[in-house]
């Protein structure tokens, strides 16, 4: 199993948004990738708790693979396409780590 974690800190205001209007709207758009990706076995979607360091990432996905074979199809599914030029727009930073899950 391949888990792959990516995390987001959003802008404080974006694309003619709030940093909450676009934090809805992207677990909005998380929340259609699964069924249509069919090599994706799981997924969460998360937020940074409201009391929580205002340092931290905003947002994260954590996502389950059989292999790297079905987490490259997801890198180029449209429906991830469709999400990555959404969060292109309304991140300050990015950051991803994909591993072995015994």
């Amino acid at each position: 199993m391949i888990q792959h974690i990516v995390m987001f800190k959003f802008s404080e205001e974006a694309d003619g948004r709030s940093k909450e209007e676009n934090l809805k709207m992207a677990c909005d758009l998380a929340g259609e990738l699964l069924p249509p990706i069919e090599t994706m076995k799981g997924m969460q979607v998360v937020t940074n708790a409201k009391d929580a360091d205002g340092t931290n990432y905003d947002f994260a996905l954590i996502c389950m693979f059989d292999d790297m074979e079905g987490l490259n199809a997801y890198q180029v599914h449209p429906k991830h396409v469709e999400f990555g030029g959404f969060i292109k727009k309304v991140r300050e930073a990015r950051a991803c780590i994909d591993f072995e899950v015994p």
